[in-house]
């Protein structure tokens, strides 16, 4: 399987479709003739994976009308166009079920990054941030900021709104989200440290019930993140009844992975169970090299949580790295409030002590600042930092390590993004081959050209998937083929009741990858990481081919899934 096949031998009309289209001209390169053709598009000699686990075998799929019309022996004279897939492998299109693309759609509908690893659907809205609702005390910054990055008018308040933007765009790949706690409670109660009042939490209650009467997928928190952090457990069980009873899920990332990880886990299921609520980990992780020792009893309390009773499921992308804010180094009481606030706090020389205090922390967990890169910024006099660690770039600034952190801060107005390493190869393989665990990206969409180009972004952004199917199952053979395709598609599209997707069956949808076994590989890398896989030959969306042998075809074929009610 490791013979690399021609683009014309990949995809190409039937000899009686071409011979046809010379004589009546009713043909092109993709396209025969309509007559006497049973499917839009046949697969043919696929090695077929149905994304439950079980081994691939050998069979033909016949696509017709966004569906999975037929499996098995197909004449590829049925075809209205034919996908070769001889010495390849066919499965379930992916589902990222970590993903933080929304406005990026607007920007760029082609969702390069994400469709060309083979990923057919993304789950958004993660990590307590959403497009709507908005606070009031916000909206003026981010309208300018769309502006000012993208060229775009932010013209929506609902979910409902936000999809029929989306919709209008004309999308490349199926698109489905959460409603965010961080935006939640912005909008409903501002940015402050303290607890909710009834009428505020009523106002909460009503923007996750209206969000998923849109079409929200559930609901989500950033319990390491202002202003989710200042959130009792008693306001998120309450928020979580309101999920539960519309059959939604709640995805967390916990209020620690690291020092305080177990306590935090033990939170998240306390919620779950209190609100009766299927409950997603993100990006499971034990953070710092001092919490390392601490995964056999993650795992142990996770296993007890399932054993239990509790729909629990968890997400991991294959690398050693986070990522998030620069601003993140900073402590949470410095980080509360809106942007201008905590300019101000940095600015202010009176919580110079304190910050300074801070930072000196974040470094001993760290063991040095050396571990974090720069991966973006927004004024071109500070690109020269992008790439570079935060040691790098103080000594190119001349300055002490804090000062190069506040000051950037400061002078991005906190849009500042940076990549720390603080995993541990071993535990990432024994996260991965765990069977509660599946794989999301925690990225957003991005391209190699345009707006969406710009910085060094985490190399998860492009090289995911194929990571995980070139690294940890053809290379470390940490989990089996099959096992980590069911990780990808229909262990997350049953979390999510995603009804007929993440699957191969007759009737499903028509969201399909084809990709080489012997051959898928991720090629982002910490300094080059705008490069698309190689190894994924055709991705298949609602029936419409959409990467066709490292060609986009641009076509607007993604659909926005919103959730089923509850029967």
């Amino acid at each position: 399987m490791s013979e690399r096949i021609t683009r014309r031998d990949f995809l190409k009309t039937t000899s009686t479709a071409a011979a046809a289209a010379s004589v009546a001209g009713c043909g092109v390169v993709l396209h025969g003739c309509a007559a006497g053709k049973k499917y839009d598009l046949v697969v043919k000699d696929g090695l077929v994976f149905d994304g439950l686990g079980r081994p691939g075998r050998m069979a033909d799929l016949g696509l017709l009308e966004g569906r999975i019309a037929s499996i098995g022996a197909i004449p590829a004279s049925r075809g209205r166009s034919i996908i070769e897939a001889k010495g390849l492998a066919v499965a379930p299109g992916f589902i990222d079920v970590h993903q933080h693309t929304d406005v990026e759609l607007l920007v760029n509908p082609k969702a390069e990054s994400v469709v060309r690893q083979g990923v057919t659907t993304v789950i958004s809205g993660n990590c307590g941030s959403s497009p709507v609702p908005i606070a009031e005390a916000i909206l003026e910054e981010n309208q300018k900021l769309l502006r000012e990055q993208y060229g775009l008018e932010l013209t929506w308040r609902d979910f409902d709104g936000f999809f029929r933007r989306l919709e209008k765009a004309g999308i490349s790949v199926n698109y489905g989200t959460l409603v965010g706690h961080g935006a939640i409670r912005g909008a409903a109660m501002g940015f402050s440290n303290r607890a909710a009042k009834s009428e505020e939490l009523d106002k909460m209650r009503a923007f996750v019930a209206a969000a998923m009467d849109d079409g929200a997928l559930g609901f989500s928190s950033g319990l390491e993140y202002t202003p989710g952090s200042f959130a009792p457990a008693d306001e998120l069980t309450a928020l979580c009844r309101i999920v539960a009873e519309k059959g939604g899920v709640y995805a967390t990332h916990m209020r620690d992975e690291g020092g305080n990880l177990l306590e935090a886990l033990d939170e998240s299921v306390k919620t779950a169970v209190a609100a009766g609520v299927s409950l997603q980990i993100s990006h499971l992780k034990t953070a710092y090299a001092s919490n390392w020792d601490k995964i056999d009893e993650a795992i142990a309390r996770i296993d007890a949580a399932q054993s239990a009773g509790l729909d629990i499921l968890c997400d991991r992308y294959p690398y050693t790295a986070a990522a998030t804010s620069l601003s993140y180094n900073f402590p949470i009481w410095a980080r509360e409030g809106t942007t201008e606030e905590l300019l101000a706090r940095l600015k202010d020389p009176t919580q110079d002590f304190r910050l300074r205090a801070a930072i000196d922390e974040r470094e001993r967990k760290l063991g040095s600042f050396d571990r974090v890169l720069i991966a973006s910024v927004l004024t071109e006099k500070n690109k020269i930092y992008e790439g570079k660690n935060v040691q790098e770039g103080a000594r190119m600034a001349g300055k002490k390590t804090y000062e190069f952190i506040r000051d950037l801060v400061i002078e991005e107005r906190d849009q500042v993004g940076m990549v720390f390493f603080i995993m541990n190869e071993d535990n990432l393989k024994k996260f991965l081959a765990h069977p509660l665990v599946g794989i999301g990206s925690d990225a957003s969409a991005a391209a190699p050209y345009g707006p969406l180009g710009k910085g060094k972004p985490h190399p998860r952004t492009y090289g995911t998937f194929p990571r995980a199917l070139g690294k940890y199952v053809r290379e470390e053979k940490v989990v089996p083929l099959a096992e980590m395709i069911r990780k990808m598609t229909s262990l997350p599209a049953r979390k999510f009741r995603l009804a007929g997707r993440g699957i191969v069956e007759q009737g499903a949808a028509a969201d399909l990858v084809v990709f080489n076994p012997d051959m898928v590989a991720d090629r982002a890398t910490w300094s080059d990481p705008h490069q698309y896989p190689v190894g994924i030959e055709a991705v298949v969306v609602n029936g419409v081919l959409i990467v066709d042998h490292g060609t986009h075809t641009a076509r607007p074929a993604g659909r926005i899934l919103r959730r089923v009610p509850k029967a």
